[in-house]
């Protein structure tokens, strides 16, 4: 492949090989990995991966964070098509949705941030933790808004954000290995119907 020269050439270079990293380290893990598994996924030499990354663990964070631009670029256009200013509970049913439709339907994301990155040791952690504050503000706000609506019962907004995020996430887990005879749209509308009629004020 020839060397990329343009700005534009490069950014496409530098997309081609995280495509290629996450197919890798969602198929073999992270420890497993190689550069050279992933420059042969590429179509480049091992020598031009460095042009990019300096090295694995740069390219796995590089992932992860490109990762997180993707899901919340997904939860941004679900919560923008919501035009209702006073709908809050909708909202944060699309929020839920989206969450988990994202998860679904990428299941190298899903390998990557719940199954390898937890056990990656404390800096992967660190980036982890950090990667969901990013995701959590966009679930935490619908949040926000449907308690001001009077639309969910009142508490900890961020707190129950992460409670969101983690469920989802454990759902998503699952099901890579049983998805349970269900479609992928059925569970999203379970999981935000369990959770709001849960936060509904009684």
């Amino acid at each position: 492949m020839r060397r990329a020269v343009s700005e534009e050439d490069k950014s496409h270079r530098r997309e081609a090989i995280l495509g290629a990293a996450k197919r890798v380290f969602a198929e073999k893990g992270y420890t497993a990995t190689t550069i050279g598994d992933i420059a042969k996924v590429a179509g480049l030499s091992y020598g031009s991966i460095y042009w990019y990354f300096d090295s694995k663990d740069e390219l796995f964070h590089s992932l992860m964070d490109s990762e997180e631009r993707a899901l919340r670029t997904h939860i941004g256009e679900a919560l923008a098509a919501i035009t209702d200013e006073y709908a809050g509970q909708d909202l944060f049913r699309a929020a839920v949705r989206a969450t988990f439709e994202f998860f679904e339907g990428d299941r190298a994301a899903v390998k990557l941030l719940f199954r390898d990155s937890n056990a990656l040791g404390e800096r992967f952690q660190r980036h982890l933790f950090g990667l969901y504050e990013g995701f959590i503000d966009d679930i935490e706000a619908a949040i926000v808004l449907a308690q001001e609506r009077r639309q969910i019962a009142a508490g900890p907004p961020r707190m129950l954000a992460f409670s969101v995020a983690a469920l989802v996430g454990q759902i998503a887990l699952r099901r890579l290995t049983n998805d349970d005879g269900l479609e992928a749209e059925a569970v999203a509308d379970f999981v935000a119907s369990l959770i709001l009629d849960g936060l509904r004020p009684r």
